[in-house]
């Protein structure tokens, strides 16, 4: 899962409301963009199950969202494995009785030349940022299309294009891509929305890290906030059921950095 530590924001009054009785699984829910939607959807009223690997990190989340309306919960677990792929689905069955909406928004970066990668690297990638998505998908299916539910993959910049050095994290990306636009037309006609975020680079570790890769300051005032990923989401799975967002491309201002 992403090893971003959990950035705040303030919420506004249009913000609330809107999803209360839903329930809401996020994975990756201890990195900047998770927590940001972990805040967005408690604010408008949701159930939520917010899976990430630190326990210290979910717990205060919990904590910091313990006055929400909806029901908190979180499980701490590495879904690059299977069992606890499994434990998600149980969890979520067993505490609500079914999902209305899967957020994923765990990932990972590491940087390598293809001549030079290690292969541990791109199976890292692989697992985190395609394999775990693609398979809690899958366990959960059955209840977002019981429940006409709705699917966010927060992908990448990465997942639309690729540069030097990045080539294996970009290939997780683009399979994601696939993942998301296959899976749409698979379960529209039964009333499941898939939606797929592109967030351009955002304020969080995994971009300090990808700033020093390139040799370039970390300037997260230069950077889009997490919240502003989130906040566009939540508004799109807020649309009437007459329509669909199925990709939305978001990018700094500052395109200097780009």
């Amino acid at each position: 899962m992403s090893g971003e530590e959990s950035i705040s924001a303030p919420l506004d009054s249009a913000s609330s409301g809107g999803l209360e009785g839903k329930v809401a699984v996020i994975s990756g829910a201890t990195g900047a963009i998770g927590g940001a939607f972990a805040r967005r959807l408690a604010a408008a009223g949701a159930d939520l199950l917010l899976l990430g690997r630190r326990r210290e990190v979910l717990d205060r989340l919990a904590a910091e969202l313990a006055s929400s309306v909806g029901t908190v919960e979180t499980l701490a677990g590495d879904l690059t494995e299977e069992a606890d792929i499994e434990a998600v689905r149980d969890r979520a069955l067993s505490l609500f009785a079914g999902v209305d909406l899967l957020v994923h928004s765990l990932g990972v970066f590491r940087a390598g030349t293809v001549e030079e990668a290690p292969a541990q690297d791109l199976d890292l990638q692989w697992n985190v940022n395609f394999r775990a998505p693609y398979l809690l998908t899958q366990r959960l299916l059955p209840s977002l299309l019981e429940r006409r539910g709705q699917i966010v993959y927060v992908n990448s910049n990465a997942g639309l294009n690729t540069q030097p050095t990045t080539a294996g994290y970009s290939a997780s990306k683009h399979a994601l891509r696939a993942l998301a636009d296959g899976l749409r037309d698979e379960v529209n006609e039964r009333g499941v929305r898939v939606l797929t975020v592109f967030p351009g680079r955002t304020a969080s570790e995994m971009q300090r890290l990808v700033a020093r890769h390139f040799g370039q300051e970390y300037r997260p005032e230069d950077l889009m906030a997490a919240d502003d990923v989130a906040r566009p989401v939540i508004e799109a799975l807020l649309l009437p059921r007459t329509v669909e967002v199925t990709d939305l491309r978001l990018r700094p201002m500052k395109k200097a950095r780009q």
